[in-house]
């Protein structure tokens, strides 16, 4: 025997028979206790598993048994298509269809799944047949080759995300899938013309039955009797719903007592990922009643616990005989801790309980930021009084002067006050009628940045409320609600009278609601003008040069004409000052 044998032999057998034992058992052989997504894992078990052939005895060094030879193929395996050069066999565009397919739908927004389907082609095969062209649908009740569409094919169904149903009178264009093969035609029923729209809402809740990750629903289908309290059942069955938009008049029709009874003793559905609810009448009289309700209104936004923004209007009709729905109800029994954007137009309460009923609401809501507020208390007696530290965060708040007043004179315990930067909705009357807003003004405005006013009756009383808040960044005044001639195009208003009430604001950048500049064709001065022209246009350099030397922050005012959707834009030009015209959104 060789001294290199007899050593190994040697060192073997002085190796305590434990740890010899404890490296042959220290790897373990079941191919199931190693996880294909975990390479790690299979790597340094691998790596133990050749560090030990070694220590071995005898010819046993360098071997491994069968299942340690399985062992290794198996790792081998799992690692090889996370460290391979060459395109592994389980890449994922070599995934079962099916997959794939399941894959692409969890994705929403169709930017998304078009850089999706360029990836390669075999993508692109998956996306745009059913995914791409079904994300978004707008149509109208009666396409009813739409709806069967969606019956028949399940699995499209499921990849709708935003729903628009239009109104049938709309000139909007409809967005369909491609490869419909029927016709609405095909789908009527020719012979019963009466009961046709109970078999366009038989096919549009069915549809939309399936439609069971739909994220947003926008219904504005007004000419028809298809009313929203059909459709609302089956949308509470969408638990995926974070947005939704009803246009509708029927939605605000007094509920009957029978059918207002029924159902009350089952637990509600809730619509746990809604966060987005506009709740509005349309200008039409189709499905107007004189005597409109809140009660279905009420009853759908039970089944919204978590709303963070609501929005319910009533459209003011004109002759006597159209009331406005009362918010007693809603007021009373609504609450959304939630809740940071609130807008009620055209609503009113009952003089007996408004004041209370709404104090109480508002207090109720602290994290509301926008607040719009269209509300009459009609002849309640008393004037609104908000319990102290009411809507401590209230950011912008459109209303009335009344109620804007109440809010300005309710103590806030907050750091730095309520933090109100946007006041809009208020009428200036006269002195004596709005000392209580200025007042309120001067003593809880510290962060008002921006005003725009309903109205205002004399220039004194707009001095009065830039005196009150001289941090304004935006000011629009409004019109003039006294009755004055208003000024023409050829002689704007007295630029003097109003750079005394401006320059007090030294940081204004925008101020709208009067006309500072005289009306001209052209602002090209190089071309070929009138004399009169050529007046005008050196007078509006003097105006913008002494707006710029007033207000020296003031860059945008109204537009010589109005409702033109264009503004005055003033440019400094070294030491110079010159306007341009520009347009906006109108």
């Amino acid at each position: 025997m060789s001294s290199r044998v007899k050593a190994k032999a040697s060192r073997a057998a002085a190796a305590p028979k434990g740890a010899r034992s404890k490296t042959l058992r220290s790897v373990d052989t079941n191919l199931s206790a190693y996880d294909r997504t975990d390479p790690f894992t299979a790597l340094n078990t691998l790596l133990k598993l050749l560090v030990a052939l070694p220590t071995r005895l005898g010819g046993c060094a360098y071997r491994l048994t069968p299942a340690e030879h399985t062992l290794a193929l198996h790792l081998l395996g799992v690692v090889e298509p996370f460290v391979g050069v060459a395109e592994s066999q389980r890449s994922f565009t070599r995934q079962p269809t099916e997959l794939l397919d399941a894959i692409v739908g969890h994705v929403d927004a169709r930017q998304d799944l078009l850089a999706l389907a360029l990836s390669c082609k075999r993508m692109h095969g998956i996306v745009f047949p059913r995914h791409f062209e079904y994300r978004v649908i707008r149509g109208k009740v009666s396409s009813l080759r739409l709806w069967n569409h969606l019956i028949v094919i399940r699995s499209l169904a499921r990849n709708v995300r935003v729903l628009e149903v239009l109104d049938e009178r709309a000139t909007a264009r409809e967005v369909l899938p491609p490869g419909i093969l029927t016709t609405d035609t095909d789908l009527e029923s020719t012979d019963d013309e009466l009961g046709i729209h109970v078999k366009h809402e038989r096919l549009l809740v069915s549809a939309l039955s399936r439609m069971t990750t739909l994220r947003s629903f926008t219904w504005s289908c007004n000419h028809s009797p298809i009313s929203m309290e059909q459709v609302w059942p089956t949308l509470l069955k969408c638990q995926s719903l974070s947005n939704i938009e009803i246009s509708d008049n029927l939605l605000f029709a007094p509920r009957d007592e029978e059918s207002g009874g029924a159902g009350q003793s089952k637990r509600p559905a809730i619509l746990p990922d809604l966060r987005t609810v506009s709740l509005k009448s349309t200008k039409h009289t189709f499905g107007a009643t004189k005597t409109p309700s809140l009660t279905r209104v009420s009853t759908m936004l039970n089944n919204c616990p978590n709303l963070e923004d609501l929005t319910v209007g009533y459209t003011q009709r004109r002759g006597g005989e159209y009331m406005s729905p009362i918010a007693d109800d809603l007021l009373l029994c609504g609450r959304w801790p939630q809740l940071r954007s609130l807008s009620l137009t055209n609503l009113w309460c009952s003089p007996q309980s408004g004041l209370d009923v709404t104090a109480t609401f508002l207090s109720a809501h602290a994290n509301l930021q926008i607040l719009h507020l269209d509300l009459s208390l009609g002849n309640a007696a008393g004037t609104l009084v908000l319990p102290p530290d009411s809507l401590p965060r209230l950011r912008e708040l459109r209303s009335n002067r009344d109620f804007t007043s109440a809010l300005l004179h309710c103590p806030c315990s907050a750091d730095g006050g309520r933090p109100l930067e946007v006041l809009k909705g208020v009428k200036l009357n006269g002195s004596g009628w709005d000392d209580k807003l200025l007042a309120g003004l001067k003593s809880a405005g510290a962060n008002m940045k921006r005003i725009e006013l309903a109205g205002w009756n004399e220039v004194e009383d707009v001095r009065r409320l830039v005196t009150c808040v001289p941090k304004l960044v935006w000011l629009d005044v409004g019109k003039r609600t006294n009755g004055a001639p208003v000024a023409t195009s050829s002689a704007p208003a007295n630029l003097a009278e109003w750079l005394t009430v401006l320059s007090p604001l030294a940081e204004l950048t925008t101020f709208h609601g009067v006309r500072l500049f005289y009306e001209v064709s052209t602002t090209d001065t190089t071309s070929a003008v009138s004399l009169s022209e050529r007046s005008r246009l050196r007078k509006n350099e003097e105006i913008a040069s002494t707006l710029v030397w007033k207000c020296a922050k003031l860059r945008r005012v109204d537009h010589w004409e109005e409702g033109a959707g264009k503004v005055v834009v003033l440019v400094r030009d070294g030491e110079k000052a010159k306007y341009e015209v520009r347009r906006v959104k109108v």
